[in-house]
């Protein structure tokens, strides 16, 4: 017996067993969860502002408590920040996730307690790794090392022990020292602030270790990956480490990084597993490979709650627990976890698919969509549109974002698509006609708006020089760890630094 098959029977095997009850145990996991958290916090500020303490029902939980954004609680993360305690929950907060959920130059400082990291991060992490080894009975995960792609931390606010920075680095900084027998680079390298030196030091660290497994953000992973490739001279990964075997993704959607990576990776033996941990929790597994939906961890310091998509910014939204919502509606995730937020409303849209266990997809963001004229495109949308247009014209797309463009001279209305691709397409009108055409099929809104031309013209594709997103990214210090490209914006605020930067 292998290492990793010893290991799997002994500690994972028996957490997949508790997974399996999330199949006819939901309501009764989730209402636990509510409840624990509840009585933790009774006796913060918090807690006792909304008497958590009298709270008996999700009924009461549901009436007693207003839906969160970030700027209701950012007085409170200011008071944690400057070293205030007991506010949102009682144990010590001395973390701050800095989101990465936007791109423009307001950040949002998340807290991250001890507990959090311990019931749901790092859990999810192991959750993961056990969902894997159920699929594959036949993985040597564990006879080798992994190689954890994260950013960068510093002191917040100069107060001693606190830091603030990506999750990630925030997870690396607290992870048990044993843990660091099975992975790669060195926690001084994994930490290092500046990207290009980062990367430089991680390949020279990792090349001539067994590298079996990869986690991290497809986009960052892939610039890795490539200069790897570049200093040793391979063709391919599996020439640097034979032994590679899975990359567990996030932070991202995969769809436009997918024909890159079988480029990079050419073994068939490869698996690809998707995991959602943002900076508010972590929150789903892909748990089968022929399935892209994730699978809803339940059991963790998290209770779910959802707005249906066309509530969100409503002064009174409809709001549903687990075990109210539909298959196939877009939701907003709301969440109320075991770092203090309540009821707080993470910006993400999800779409279940199973309700036996619970299953989603993460469609887009509650901000990250346009509907300039009525049209309600989201990323879910447009990742199926470009993978079409993608299969059809024999293109690979590197990074993308989208906007409106409200009327030009001659009064026309459109969207337009600033695209830097990997391989141009063998026609670029063909592929923007099929990314169109795609758009109709699987948006009713978007085809209504298109239909003769009236509120809609046909959309227009942009190419992006090489390297035109990095730069941008450069340019607001956003390098690496989990920062991410705004995908679909209802304003012209980020498409037209883009295209500045494009000239």
């Amino acid at each position: 017996m292998n290492i990793t098959n010893l290991l799997n029977k002994i500690y994972f095997t028996p957490r997949y067993k508790e997974i399996e009850l999330y199949a006819n145990r939901a309501e009764e996991l989730q209402q636990r969860v509510l409840q624990r958290l509840l009585h933790k916090a009774a006796g913060t500020e918090w807690g006792k502002k909304y008497d958590y303490a009298s709270i008996r029902t999700y009924e009461d939980f549901k009436k007693r408590l207003p839906i969160q954004t970030y700027e209701e609680i950012k007085p409170y993360v200011e008071r944690l920040r400057a070293g205030e305690q007991n506010l949102l929950w009682p144990s010590e907060i001395r973390w701050f996730a800095k989101s990465s959920g936007t791109t423009n130059d307001k950040s949002k400082f998340l807290p991250v307690s001890r507990e959090s990291l311990k019931d749901t991060h790092y859990r999810g992490g192991t959750d993961a790794v056990a969902l894997y080894l159920q699929q594959n009975p036949q993985s040597r995960f564990f006879t080798g090392k992994g190689l954890i792609l994260g950013g960068s931390h510093a002191p917040n606010l100069n107060t001693n022990h606190s830091l603030v920075g990506d999750l990630s680095a925030i997870l690396m900084e607290n992870l048990n020292p044993l843990v660091n027998y099975i992975r790669v680079p060195s926690k001084q390298t994994a930490l290092m602030e500046h990207f290009g030196p980062k990367m430089e030091a991680i390949a020279r660290e990792t090349i001539h270790a067994n590298v079996t497994n990869l986690s991290g953000v497809p986009s960052w992973m892939l610039v890795l990956i490539k200069h790897i490739l570049e200093k040793t001279g391979k063709q391919s990964l599996e020439e640097v480490w034979p032994n590679l075997e899975v990359f567990f993704h996030g932070g991202v959607a995969f769809t436009p990084y997918r024909e890159q990576y079988k480029e990079v990776i050419r073994s068939p033996r490869m698996h690809y597993v998707e995991t959602y941990n943002a900076s508010e929790g972590y929150f789903g597994t892909q748990s089968d490979p022929a399935d892209p939906s994730l699978l809803l961890m339940i059991d963790y310091g998290i209770f779910y709650e959802f707005i249906p998509l066309e509530d969100v910014g409503k002064e009174q939204p409809r709001v549903y627990s687990l075990t109210e919502v539909e298959l196939g509606k877009n939701y907003a995730m709301v969440i109320s976890t075991s770092a203090g937020l309540w009821r707080y409303m993470i910006g993400d849209t999800v779409k279940f698919t199973s309700k036996n266990p619970y299953k989603f997809v993460i469609t887009g963001r509650t901000k990250h969509f346009i509907n300039a004229f009525g049209e309600e495109l989201i990323v879910d949308n447009a990742e199926k549109g470009l993978a079409r247009a993608c299969a059809e014209t024999g293109a690979r797309i590197t990074d993308y974002s989208a906007a409106p463009v409200f009327m030009d001279e001659h009064a026309k209305c459109r969207h337009q698509w600033l695209i830097e691709f990997a391989q141009m397409p063998d026609s670029l009108e063909k592929f923007a006609r099929i990314l169109d055409d795609t758009l109709k099929e699987v948006n009713s809104d978007y085809e209504a708006k298109r239909q003769n031309n009236l509120a809609l013209q046909p959309l227009e594709v942009i190419v992006a020089r090489q390297g035109l997103f990095h730069d941008w990214l450069d340019q607001k210090g956003k390098l690496g760890g989990q920062h991410k490209i705004p995908r679909l914006s209802n304003t012209r605020e980020y498409i037209e630094e883009m295209l500045k930067l494009n000239q």
